[in-house]
């Protein structure tokens, strides 16, 4: 197999933000005051809001469009005693974003239940066939949770059918809906809202909380908050403005839930507490996708609203199980694709497509994001199956910053028969007979990509000394959690430096290294996945890292993100 070297990173200084806005707040050490000015904050109240959120900080729901027809919508239902079937999705944010809206419909009064699709038998979002189901339970209201935005046949039957439908989706609309369909996405345009970056959680707290407030029924909204930061966090939106509110004040929440499915969760993915972004992302989050993923997603769902401490224990092992089941499965399809791209011939291509009828399909978006990473190019896998008689080809994308893969792909989407998604992640469904069509259409079209696309880049906030790395630093940079998406945990430039002692391996390709400057102070160091690079440590060497707390060793320590030979 072809071994194609990491592509060498660019390195950038941050710009230095205007002096205006960092004096903005004499008050905070000048470090956290360059950060917070970077971040486009412009005066003291920006910041008060970015550091200390709180519940006031929400816009009202009502100004979303279409919010308050939706409200008036379930209060005719509930008034006239009409069942609601509430369509989610099978990732966390659909999977949260039901759960938020069930909870608060019943407590409302309104006879609610909820139907979640399956991601191999059925693919993505709002389709015909839950309308049957609806039609059967005896709904006479649907409204969808985290998508909807282009289901029109679904919606069109709907309403034929005397069905009526209200949206709540977040991704990018399609052709529009039926003026009788209620839509509530603030990316329609037709929505002024100030904030139209919410998650499907999101905004299924809004309707939540719209509705109970029209209700006159008292809701915890901390309750709602822990859920809805799930999605919110899990779903790779911009961790600024409302969301970052929504993320700051459900983790708030979720460290100190008394939910026995939360709980239960929190204890067998082995998050410690204050519970932070990370363990949403990295621990909570795969083990409530895993579910949708490997099977079913209903079991996320029930444990997420879970009182007896004996089930919630139940589901979250399960979960657990069907995490690791992912785990192997998506390694299995990023080596044979890796492999495959590697093999090409012909050089890396700036478009990475590639299919196979063994893939799992539960675990493509994650491994494409893999590949995208290490890459760094966009990256679309699908698996193949039968449709009757038609093979269909059904996956996932991920994208880099530099690249939206949703504008990028909206030009052939014609030739697709399902295609949905946002900048950085898609969702496509193919005829297996066009792949290679499209395939080369695809190639054809990256050429016209400035090289510069296909190159990381990071950008550095400023060059540490050694001895700057400590506790009081780590608890400085704390103060801008919850990091996600616009929000990026501060990277910083060390070096050169040189290993003190041997790297010392440890887990599934991950090093350990301590290293001193020239001064002969010392540093600790964590560098997951590097173990294969361990060489390049044997130089005197720069880094880009993160200053983290180790809480084994008790002390701050730096998380490498990339490294190379310094200039001495």
């Amino acid at each position: 197999m072809a071994v194609m070297a990491r592509p060498m990173a660019v390195w950038k200084a941050a710009p230095d933000p205007e002096v205006a806005l960092v004096e903005a707040a004499r008050n905070l050490d000048p470090r956290l005051r360059r950060l917070l000015a970077r971040r486009g904050l412009e005066n003291q109240e920006d910041m008060r809001r970015f550091l200390e959120p709180s519940l006031s900080d929400l816009h009202r729901p009502q100004l979303l469009a279409g919010l308050p027809e939706a409200v008036a919508r379930l209060l005719a239902a509930r008034e006239r005693g009409e069942k609601v079937a509430i369509v989610g999705d099978y990732d966390v944010d659909g999977v949260s974003a039901t759960a938020v809206l069930l909870a608060v419909f019943r407590a409302c009064g309104l006879e609610a239940d909820s139907t979640l699709p399956h991601r191999m038998a059925e693919g993505y979002g709002f389709q015909p066939i839950h309308v049957e189901r609806a039609q059967a339970a005896g709904a006479r209201l649907i409204v969808t949770a985290d998508c909807g935005s282009r289901s029109i046949e679904a919606a069109r039957i709907a309403l034929e059918r005397d069905i009526s439908v209200i949206v709540t989706d977040h991704h990018i609309p399609g052709p529009p809906h039926d003026p009788r369909v209620i839509e509530i996405n603030p990316h329609q345009e037709a929505c002024g809202y100030p904030y139209p970056e919410l998650s499907g959680a999101g905004l299924a707290f809004k309707l939540a909380t719209g509705l109970a407030e029209a209700v006159g029924r008292d809701v915890d909204p901390m309750a709602l908050l822990r859920v809805a930061c799930l999605g919110t966090i899990a779903d790779l939106v911009p961790l600024t403005g409302e969301n970052r509110t929504i993320a700051a004040l459900g983790l708030s929440a979720l460290d100190s839930t008394r939910s026995a499915g939360l709980k239960a969760l929190i204890e067998v993915s082995g998050a410690r507490h204050p519970i932070t972004a990370d363990d949403v992302g990295f621990r909570l989050g795969p083990r409530l996708n895993a579910a949708g993923r490997m099977d079913k997603p209903e079991p996320a769902l029930e444990l997420l609203l879970e009182r007896d401490p004996v089930r919630a224990r139940e589901l979250a092992e399960t979960l657990d199980r069907w995490n690791k089941e992912r785990q192997r499965a998506e390694l299995s399809v990023v080596e044979e694709a890796r492999a495959r791209f590697l093999d090409g011939g012909a050089g890396l291509p700036r478009f990475l497509m590639a299919w196979s009828p063994d893939w799992h399909r539960g675990v493509l978006g994650i491994a494409a994001g893999r590949l995208a990473r290490e890459f760094h190019r966009p990256t679309v896998l699908m698996s193949l199956h039968k449709d009757g008689k038609a093979e269909i080809a059904v996956g996932s994308g991920r994208s880099v910053r530099e690249v939206d893969l949703h504008e990028f792909l909206t030009a052939f989407e014609g030739r697709f028969l399902r295609f949905g998604g946002h900048a950085q992640a898609i969702g496509i469904s193919i005829a297996a007979e066009r792949l290679e069509e499209i395939n080369l259409a695809c190639q054809e079209a990256a050429k016209a990509w400035d090289p510069e696309v296909l190159v990381p880049s990071y950008e550095y906030e400023e060059h540490l000394e050694v001895e700057m790395v400590t506790l009081d630093l780590e608890r400085e940079l704390g103060r801008l959690e919850p990091f996600g998406m616009a929000n990026r945990r501060p990277l910083f430039r060390l070096g050169p430096l040189s290993l003190a002692v041997p790297p010392r391996p440890f887990g599934k390709n991950h090093l350990g290294l301590r290293a001193r400057d020239r001064s002969g102070a010392t540093l600790d160091l964590v560098a997951w996945r590097w173990a294969e690079r361990a060489e390049l440590f044997s130089e005197p060497f720069e880094v880009l890292g993160h200053v983290k707390l180790d809480s084994y060793l008790g002390r701050a320590s730096v998380e490498i993100v990339d490294a190379r030979a310094a200039s001495v």
